[in-house]
């Protein structure tokens, strides 16, 4: 039995009779509850996770793996899309087991944990900021029974009911303090946890954070939980980790998820230094911003055995990224790009569709941005307004609403631009990245890595398989 069962609520649920996507999608499992989990253990607790989508529970199967745990505490990781799930599930665990404490936190509690505390009384106690830094002495104090207003960084009711904050926790100053992510807590880690498909040259596959915080001021994104100032880990730190994967587990290629993971290019530097000495049979992939790059940090990157960078770069119209505060132009998006192809690295571009102030003109500059790009991979997101972002305050001049919290995961205009339906959005949805996809280059590419990559492949064919099955009626996987 556990002391307390963390769970990733159901955020995807998949549309009946299309199972068989599951082989494809994204499976990587939460960084942030692996470090929780790792730091309860440490205060002595212990733990469990259950990762819902990539088992594909149901509400009800999530709350039977918690009542069968009975455990003193359970805590959900929020998003806005998952929270109406983990009101249900709180629901069914309560009912039968009243005396559990109910506690969540993520992005979604350290933006607007005082409201989703008032909407929702089955909530006992929402951790706001950086959790570690939080979690063991909220979990003695309810145990314990000793007051709540003596642990900083909760939202919490007091004897009367009222919704109440605490002191706001320092931030972690030193990462390399933190446990090691509980990678052993997650059965069948590391086969169960792969990536979206082609998303890695090479599995088994691992995903890590080596950075937190983040100075830019982007108005579609927010930054609650580990605020402005960035920390990173220290270069031997991160080669650490790296090597611990790859002797451990067999880890071939490592996703570095952060968002400014190249902008301390000392660290970077040293990493690749370390990288290219000591040599680790492991690829990896990082996340930057544009204006982080230089051609000999690059260079240095693929001597290190980067393969792919994933770039924010949002739009091709100057007039958006302005208006997004994204701080950079486009013509600093082609530079890195073309930086980056003359290193030798794959390139992921990331873009938006759907922006307040988003015209047909916009987005025709937009495609004809992308058209001059060398990607080898291109994600365009549905303009998504998260709640705690300044530009969602500026929409709906309130910090929450009630419609539409299942819908907030990027694939849903949630939002229509002046001038546009939802429907006519779509369309030029589809337009943009069907220009993109359809080209003869791009599809070589992918066909060349599926027929390279047996992991690829297989779960290509089994995607093919589950979709031949639905059609004749039978089960999808």
């Amino acid at each position: 039995m556990s002391d307390i069962v963390f769970v990733n609520p159901p955020y995807e649920t998949i549309e009946a009779g299309k199972e068989y996507v599951k082989h494809v999608i994204n499976r990587s499992p939460s960084l942030g509850i692996l470090f929780l989990a790792a730091k309860v253990r440490e205060g002595g607790f212990e733990p469990k996770i259950v990762e819902s989508d990539l088992q594909n529970y149901t509400n009800e199967e999530v709350a039977q793996i918690i009542l069968d745990q009975n455990p003193k505490f359970v805590g959900f990781t929020l998003f806005t899309v998952g929270v109406l799930n983990s009101v249900e599930i709180s629901k069914i665990v309560r009912a039968k087991n009243p005396d559990i404490h109910i506690i969540v936190g993520g992005p979604h509690i350290s933006s607007m944990g005082v409201e989703t505390l008032k909407k929702f009384d089955i909530f006992d106690v929402g951790v706001v900021f950086e959790g570690e830094l939080i979690i063991n002495d909220l979990l003695h104090a309810l145990q314990d029974k000793t007051p709540l207003a003596d642990v900083d960084g909760i939202v919490y009711r007091d004897a009367s009911g009222e919704v109440k904050v605490t002191h706001a926790p320092e931030q972690i100053k030193e990462l390399d303090k933190l446990p090691m992510p509980a990678w052993d807590l997650l059965p069948n880690f590391p086969d169960a946890y792969l990536p979206a498909i082609f998303d890695y040259p090479r599995a088994p596959v691992a995903t890590y954070s080596a950075s937190r915080g983040c100075p830019f001021k982007c108005e579609f994104c927010d930054t609650s939980t580990f605020g402005a100032k960035v920390r990173y880990n220290s270069p031997e730190y991160v080669y650490n980790i790296m090597k611990y994967l790859s002797d451990t587990y067999g880890i071939k290629h490592l996703q570095f998820v952060d968002d400014l993971f190249v902008a301390n290019r000392k660290i970077v530097t040293e990493l690749c230094n370390l990288l290219i000495e000591k040599p680790i049979d492991m690829t990896w992939s990082c996340t930057a911003r544009v204006d982080t790059v230089k051609p000999e940090v690059l260079a240095k990157m693929k001597a290190a055995k980067c393969w792919e960078i994933s770039y924010g770069i949002e739009s091709g119209s100057d007039e958006m990224l302005k208006a997004m505060r994204k701080s950079i132009k486009s013509q600093q998006s082609e530079d890195a790009i073309r930086w980056t192809n003359e290193a030798g690295i794959n390139v992921k571009g990331l873009f938006m569709l759907g922006y307040p102030g988003e015209t047909r003109e916009t987005i025709q500059t937009t495609k004809e941005f992308v058209s001059r790009l060398t990607l080898t991979k291109m994600n365009l997101s549905k303009f998504t307004p998260y709640p705690g972002s300044p530009i969602y305050k500026k929409l709906y001049n309130t910090s929450i609403r009630d419609e539409d919290w299942e819908r907030l995961n990027g694939m849903n205009f949630v939002y229509t631009a002046d001038g546009f339906t939802e429907d006519e959005l779509e369309e030029k949805y589809q337009e943009v990245i069907g220009s993109f996809y359809q080209r003869k280059s791009i599809m070589f590419h992918y066909t060349k890595m599926a027929l390279a990559n047996p992991t690829h492949l297989i779960r290509l064919l089994k995607m093919g398989i589950g979709v031949l099955k639905t059609k004749v009626g039978l089960k999808a996987y």
